[in-house]
């Protein structure tokens, strides 16, 4: 399928910026994202789910997390654990694909979802502090099931991009320890091999047309894990969980996005899952680019993806 209309009516806003970093940091082109951000039709929250602020102790110090919980129900809540994405650099609790997958989900699927501010890799933070912020939070969650309302037998963890990674990795971590898994793992548009495998020559090919800024380049994901793990050679498995034992993971649902750089390491994971014998579903967000979690329900293909994870919440075991 073609890019999404929409999105391709819009991608020349992007066609100056010569990178994410600008995107960020130049206020004419971080002006121009902005436009290209702006969704088709106005958004607003689901009013049934009552949000809340909250802090996690942790390794590292203090953790907040958000708290999302749909209104007048009754008996125990599906739960999940949840990490946005930014290239371990950026994102946090505000960004839509932080507080609009959360809110949407905890309606959707009638769950508690909790929303992890995991450090970031600035300031010399590198791995495994994202990691050990994600664990801690991990941990609150379960020893607080009863107190919160949630059925400790159906708490799920999950995230986009840099943060699926840090969900896989909690996973590699839980296996290899032998703690209490997840009963369900939710990744979107996962990093999690590198180098990336090579895309196919049909995606390649509508890839190159596409303004850097929105590509996963050699070099650009090559400096993300430098700065992330601080090497790109003999990486610890929880870095790059694609290239850790994965028997023993929970059912897991992968969303790949159509156009993307990074599309090939979900499905490979796919794959890698399914020859272990790990339950796993896929979905690919058709003309959608990296990121489209960061967009709105609006689109309908992001209310599909989330309707995707939604559906393996409500699931009493995929």
């Amino acid at each position: 399928m073609p890019l999404d209309p929409y999105i391709a009516a819009r991608i020349h806003l992007l066609d100056d910026i010569p990178g994410w970093d600008s995107g960020r940091t130049n206020p004419e082109h971080a002006a121009a994202f902005t436009e290209f951000a702006v969704d088709p039709e106005p958004y607003e929250l689901p009013a049934n789910v009552e949000i809340r602020d909250d802090v996690v102790s942790g390794p590292h110090g203090p953790i907040p997390v958000r708290v999302y919980r749909p209104s007048r129900t009754t008996g125990l809540l599906p739960a999940l654990l949840w990490n946005h994405g930014g290239g371990f650099t950026g994102g946090d609790l505000d960004m839509n694909e932080s507080h609009v997958t959360s809110a949407e989900l905890a309606h959707r699927a009638q769950a508690l979802v909790v929303a992890v501010d995991y450090r970031l890799a600035n300031d010399g933070v590198q791995y495994p502090v994202p990691v050990d912020d994600v664990e801690a939070a991990w941990l609150w969650l379960a020893a607080h099931a009863d107190g919160l309302g949630v059925d400790a037998r159906r708490i799920a963890i999950g995230g986009a991009s840099a943060g699926a990674n840090l969900a896989a990795a909690m996973v590699v971590r839980l296996v290899a320890t032998g703690g209490a898994l997840p009963s369900t793992l939710l990744l979107a548009y996962p990093a999690l091999h590198f180098p990336f495998p090579a895309l196919s020559d049909e995606v390649q090919a509508v890839m190159a047309t596409l303004p850097r800024m929105i590509r996963f380049l050699p070099e650009r994901s090559r400096r993300m894990l430098l700065n992330y793990a601080g090497r790109s050679v003999d990486l610890p498995l929880e870095v790059m969980p694609g290239h850790a034992p994965l028997a023993g993971f929970p059912a897991t649902r992968i969303l790949i996005s159509e156009y993307d750089d990074i599309r090939p390491s979900g499905e490979l994971f796919a794959e890698q899952l399914a020859e272990v014998g790990v339950l796993v579903k896929t979905q690919l967000a058709t003309g959608m680019l990296h990121g489209h979690l960061n967009r709105t329900p609006t689109l309908r293909e992001v209310s599909r993806s989330l309707d995707f994870f939604a559906e393996a919440l409500l699931s009493p075991r995929e």
